[in-house]
């Protein structure tokens, strides 16, 4: 595969993967990386932007990737939706059967994605809305002939040390292991065991959870909360951070 483009939110961003320079790395870019490696004429571009709806994704970057005619092309999409109070996951889906199938037309070879979960109370109230959304995907896949790294189904990526402090993105190991994923769902060499579990966590005092749980209320969820209401999005006036599919800098090696 000569030329990949990345379609999504902020999964697909790479948050919060922070590079030293600032920005964000992620597991597409590493999984580009390792594609490059391969092939030295790859190409790649990664459209994805944070705090995307499957809605703002189909209208901002599906033409544009299709456009692009790359050999593969990951869409992961509508977890952002399906985590609102209010969601109508049909018309989530529709909008992911109208991406995909404009996706996969020109010949790319199309990647979706069962996202993961972290472990806890947000996971189980939201759970029955992320299964349906995942069950659609898999009859999805098997419509246009993608293929689907099941994420969900990993017992380690619930895992909360795999988790930033939002509690929202994965860590860099977290990332890490998805590009592996992605990789061997390709059908190329594995590296490690992606699937892996941690070493048994040692329990953290009751102080030290309360104080976490207070730095998190204070830094993440309070801007969370006032976003949705006021109908502003992380993302607002961002722009992807590679526009063009182009080969890979120097720089861009972890």
């Amino acid at each position: 595969m000569c030329s990949f483009v990345a379609v999504g939110d902020s999964f697909t961003e790479g948050m919060s993967d922070a590079l030293p320079g600032g920005g964000y790395r992620g597991w597409a870019d590493l999984l580009a990386v390792r594609l490059a490696a391969r092939h030295p004429d790859f190409r790649y571009a990664n459209l994805a932007v944070r705090g995307k709806l499957i809605g703002q994704i189909a209208d901002e970057q599906v033409g544009r990737a299709a456009g692009m005619g790359a050999d593969l092309v990951t869409l992961v999409g509508g977890l952002n939706d399906v985590l609102r109070p209010s969601c109508d996951v049909a018309r989530v889906c529709a909008l992911l059967e109208e991406s995909a199938a404009k996706l996969a037309s020109g010949g790319s070879q199309l990647v979706l994605m069962r996202s993961p979960g972290r472990r806890g109370p947000v996971l189980e109230r939201y759970r029955g809305r992320m299964e349906q959304l995942f069950a659609f995907i898999d009859e999805l896949a098997a419509r246009h002939g993608a293929l689907v790294v099941d994420l969900f189904g990993a017992e380690v990526l619930s895992d909360p040390r795999l988790w930033a402090d939002d509690r929202l993105h994965l860590t860099a190991e977290g990332h890490r292991r998805v590009a592996e994923a992605v990789w061997q769902r390709l059908g190329l060499p594995p590296e490690s065991d992606w699937r892996a579990t941690l070493p048994p966590a040692e329990p953290l005092p009751w102080q030290r959870r309360r104080r976490a749980d207070l730095r998190f209320a204070r830094q993440h969820l309070v801007p969370w909360v006032g976003r949705r209401l006021t109908g502003r999005s992380s993302g607002d006036g961002r722009s992807p951070k590679r526009p063009d599919l182009a080969p890979l800098a120097c720089e861009d090696t972890p």
